[in-house]
């Protein structure tokens, strides 16, 4: 499904349709490790279910694509998941994780989040530079922590951003149950897109809430439009009207 025109969501990355490229983020590689470091322990399921997702969204992809590979796969921030340390397991499994990526895309670009603070030591065993944001044919792409101020962004028409892992929580009776989502809205004369969380161990914000972390995201929103992410994507209309 089209989220507006030349830009499709597929599973929980956006597919750009003029450049061949793929945008996905907030994978936070680790995760587990940092838990056990805080006395959480959990299965270490994560980095096999980031697996199956994206060589999911890459079978959902091929009948689309017009060559063999993607030009490039734009990971939106937060590729790994420690602030402040490399955990071994990021080391090991963000190696394994690019390595499947250059099998699929001619070219990586990692854009920096606010969990990648010392990436770009894991990065430049790739030859890949971490950069703050990508900006090209009217679409500015960028974490979404912190706003930009840069003449790319400011003549964007189309911006896209992730780091809120936005969700919503959908009623049936008494029974509730919440579903990872876009979301499509206005912020400074662009036209917005929130991507979700790439992550599958946790589902992200509930925006029917309304507390939100990113600067972006400041504000009212109960006029953006929700997307379900599930067996396939679902919209759900203005958030006004769910609340």
């Amino acid at each position: 499904m089209e989220i507006i025109k030349g830009i499709e969501m597929t599973g929980l990355a956006l597919y750009l349709k003029n450049r061949n490229s793929l945008v996905l983020g907030d994978v936070h590689i680790g995760y587990e490790e940092e838990l056990n470091r805080k006395g959480v322990f959990i299965p270490r399921f994560h980095f096999r279910d980031v697996i199956a997702g994206i060589n999911r969204t890459f079978r959902l992809l091929k009948p689309r694509l017009k060559s063999r590979k993607l030009n490039e796969i734009i990971i939106n921030g937060d590729l790994k998941h420690a602030f402040g340390s490399i955990s071994t397991q990021e080391w090991r499994e963000v190696l394994k994780f690019l390595d499947l990526l250059a099998e699929h895309s001619k070219k990586t670009v990692l854009i920096k989040g606010n969990h990648d603070v010392i990436l770009d030591r894991i990065a430049e065993k790739r030859k890949i530079k971490l950069v703050d944001d990508f900006s090209a044919d009217g679409i500015f792409i960028t974490h979404g922590h912190q706003i930009p101020d840069k003449t790319e962004f400011k003549n964007a028409e189309v911006l896209i951003i992730g780091n809120e892992h936005p969700a919503i929580s959908v009623k049936d009776g008494p029974r509730t149950e919440t579903f990872k989502c876009f979301l499509k809205g206005r912020f400074r004369g662009k036209t917005m897109i929130v991507m979700p969380s790439f992550n599958p161990v946790t589902i992200g914000t509930d925006v029917l809430k309304g507390k939100f972390i990113s600067p972006f995201l400041n504000r009212d929103v109960k006029n953006f439009e929700a997307f379900i992410a599930a067996d396939k994507i679902y919209y759900f209309g203005k958030i006004r009207d769910l609340c």
